[in-house]
């Protein structure tokens, strides 16, 4: 092993925190637009876009940092730290727009998807629209570990991708 080999949990903070910076700048600016309801595939592919912008970026400089060697284990790990950093700082946004900013949301966000599931559904009826809320309600706790297992996830995909393309051993090892 690299007795010289750079700090991982340095690459996976710092990157992580500028992650998060990212996204919950991405969703300031769709709350100021009023398109924080929106969770189509537009405003995904942008979450996923800066997950692999920020691994890509991350492992780059953890491979420059290493004197250009990489193995493909320190990628995921990356990519992981990456993820939980970053998604504590989105679920901080999260508590912060849920709770203080728009206490409301969660009642908003149930009135646009009634609306939607009434439309695909048509008969459905209201008792049973109240019932799946009531359901959703009692595991809405879960939106915040499930949003860190979902980012850990993504990251050890894009770090193991992106670790077997710009892997490169050391002949020394």
């Amino acid at each position: 092993m690299n007795v010289n080999q750079p700090n991982i949990g340095k690459f996976s903070w710092t990157y992580g925190l500028l992650l998060g910076a990212a996204s919950v700048i991405f969703n300031v600016l769709l709350y100021s637009m009023e398109m924080h309801y929106d969770q189509g595939w537009a405003v995904r592919i942008v979450g996923v876009v800066l997950m692999i912008a920020a691994v890509v970026l991350a492992v780059s400089q953890f491979k420059k940092a290493n004197l250009g060697y990489l193995k493909i284990v320190d990628a995921v790990k990356l990519g992981a730290g990456i993820g939980v950093v970053s998604a504590i700082l989105s679920l901080i946004w999260y508590a912060l727009l849920t709770n203080v900013i728009e206490p409301d949301f969660m009642d908003k966000a149930m009135e646009i998807a009634k609306v939607q599931a009434m439309a695909q559904n048509p008969q459905m009826t209201d008792e049973q629209w109240q019932q799946g809320v009531e359901i959703q309600k009692s595991f809405a706790w879960l939106t915040y570990p499930l949003g860190i297992v979902v980012n850990v996830i993504f990251g050890l995909i894009i770090g193991a991708i992106v670790g077997a393309i710009m892997k490169k051993t050391d002949p020394n090892n």
